[in-house]
Parts: C-alpha cells; sequence; structure tokens
C-alpha cells in the first residue's frame, strides 16, 4: 500500500477524504518531532537561563557584601594608620621637647660648675658617664623603632644629669641653709591675694577642681620677685602656665611663677630673693593679669600662703 486515506466527517456537510503517500506521512511525523522537540528545547532554554539569573543575583549579593566588607576594612585600616600616625607625631614632639630640656639642663650644670668650687673633672658634663653591670637577657622580637630608640636614649641622658645635678646642688647645700632655702618672699611688687591654694570652682569650666598654688591679681607689667635665693631651672613657655620660671632653691624646694607676660632670667641664673624674675601677664590659661605662684617640695605642691608674709 502506497498511500493512506484520512477521511474527515462533519456533523453536517460533505465527508471529505484525503489521500497522504508514505513521503507525506513521514514529513508529517518529522515535521510534529521538530515542534516537540523545538518546544522541549525551548523549555529548557528558559529553565537555564532562569537558574543563570538566580546565580548571577546570588553573585551579585555576595559581590555588595565583599565590598561593604571591604570598604568597613578599608576605613578600619585608615583610622588606625591615622591612629598610628598621630602617635608618631606625639613621639617626635616629645623627642623635641625632652632634647630642649636636655639641652637646658646641660646649661644649667656648666652655669652651676662655673659658679661653685668643685672639681670640673668630676663633674664634666661634657664626657660620656661610666656605666656597668650584668647584661640582662632582651626579648628577640623586640624590635628597636627610630623614634623609640630616640626617646630611650634621650631619657637616659636626662636621667644621667638630673642626678649630677642634685649631686651639685647637694654639695652646694653646704653653703646654704634652710632657713634661706625656705620660700619666705611676697612674690610680686603689689598686688592681692585673688584667689588660694586647694579646691576651687575652675573658672573655665565651672567644675570643682584643685588649685595647686595661689593667684595674686597685680596690673599688667608689674616685676614678679623670687620668693627666696636660688637657681632658675626652667624659664619658657609651659602648656597652662603661658610663661613660667621655675626656681630650685635647696633643699627640695622649688618654686613656679606662671601666667607672666614677660622673663627676665634664663635657666641656671643664680638670683637672690626678690630679685625680679618677670613681669605680670595673662599668658596660658589665664582670664587676667595676675601671677600664678607654686610653692613645691621633693615635688608635692604646699599651700604658698605659709611661705609668704603675714600681714
Amino acid at each position: 500500500m502506497s498511500h493512506f486515506s484520512v477521511m474527515l466527517l462533519p456533523d453536517h456537510g460533505q465527508t471529505k477524504t484525503y489521500r497522504l503517500s508514505k513521503g507525506k506521512i513521514r514529513l508529517l511525523a518529522l515535521f510534529v518531532f521538530l515542534v516537540v522537540a523545538s518546544g522541549v528545547a525551548g523549555a529548557y532554554s528558559l529553565y537555564v537561563s532562569y537558574e543563570m539569573r538566580k546565580d548571577l543575583i546570588s553573585t551579585q549579593e555576595t559581590l555588595e557584601n565583599e565590598r561593604i566588607a571591604f570598604t568597613n576594612q578599608k576605613t578600619m585600616f585608615e583610622a588606625s594608620l591615622k591612629a598610628e600616625q598621630n602617635k608618631m607625631n606625639v613621639y617626635a614632639r616629645t623627642v623635641g621637647e625632652m632634647q630642649a630640656r636636655l639641652a637646658r639642663l646641660d646649661s644649667l650644670g656648666k652655669r652651676l660648675m662655673q659658679d661653685s668650687s668643685l672639681d670640673p673633672m668630676a663633674f664634666n658634663f661634657d664626657v660620656q658617664p661610666a656605666f656597668g653591670g650584668p647584661r640582662s637577657p632582651v626579648d628577640s622580637h623586640i624590635v628597636d623603632l627610630g623614634l623609640f630608640g630616640q626617646l630611650e636614649e634621650v631619657e637616659s641622658k636626662i636621667s644621667i644629669l638630673d642626678t649630677r645635678l642634685v649631686a651639685i646642688n647637694y654639695l652646694l647645700q653646704d653653703d646654704i641653709e634652710e632657713k634661706n632655702a625656705r620660700p619666705h618672699a611676697w612674690p610680686s611688687e603689689g598686688g592681692w591675694l585673688s584667689s588660694k591654694y586647694g579646691i576651687r570652682t575652675d573658672p573655665f569650666t565651672a567644675k570643682k577642681a584643685m588649685h595647686k598654688g595661689i593667684d595674686i591679681a597685680n596690673r599688667f607689667g608689674a616685676p614678679v620677685l623670687s620668693g627666696s635665693r636660688g637657681v632658675v631651672v626652667y624659664a619658657g613657655k609651659m602648656r597652662d602656665y603661658g610663661y613660667l620660671v621655675e626656681i630650685e632653691h635647696g633643699y627640695g624646694y622649688r618654686t613656679r611663677y606662671g601666667h607672666m607676660s614677660a622673663i627676665t632670667v634664663t635657666a641656671g641664673d643664680i638670683i637672690d630673693a626678690n630679685q625680679m624674675v618677670g613681669r605680670i601677664g595673662s599668658s596660658g590659661r589665664s582670664t587676667g593679669p595676675h601671677l600664678h605662684y607654686e610653692v613645691r617640695r621633693n615635688n608635692k605642691t604646699l599651700n604658698p600662703s605659709n611661705f609668704i608674709p603675714k600681714s
């Protein structure tokens, strides 16, 4: 049989008959197969595209989370780097301040030697001091960075100079009686006590704070006078104090004169009681022209009212 007949029987109308050869049947079957295969392939492509889209969205979310994490790490790293830079700036500034202090101490020591009868060879400030002692183990993981090494070296030199100056001061005290070393003079030409020693209301913060000296109000430019005979160990600017002079009187006594407008002495000067060391001002943390006067003994503050004339 070379042909197939296909009859269509409608409910109404004439019956139709179609004769199909085997070749046409094959073509029709092939067409149907191709249509079905195309539909399956299209459906599979849609499924694969949907899965790829899901993977792409997941990848994008992962990348965004990683970007946020990286941004946070970058911010933390920059903050840490800035903190380290600030530390290094502080260390550098500290080295500078310590070197300046070292130079003042060196100058003071040499001037003390010149004004005393001590053997200059026994206290030669230009010669490296002798050291000794057993070797101490050092952790191998400690790294000597430049600034840290400088800090240790300068601190060591300052400690050596302080020790020598204490020794010189001790030897010189044979010529100074303690009653003369004790501060006893009114530290200003005129003026009046405007703030006492002890706990008071801070004029800047309105909170209770310790006032380590007394304030003597006076006219701007009035002379500031030494409380007793001694050696100037500091003359310059200091934080909060403004222009400051510090005097070593012996037997542990020291006095400080702050907020001045001018300084008339230098470190190493030997001065007498009532000698002018500067002029009244309002430098530093101050609300008006006055003298901030401190008395210390062995680095502890004392009430200056016990060291000024009673009137």
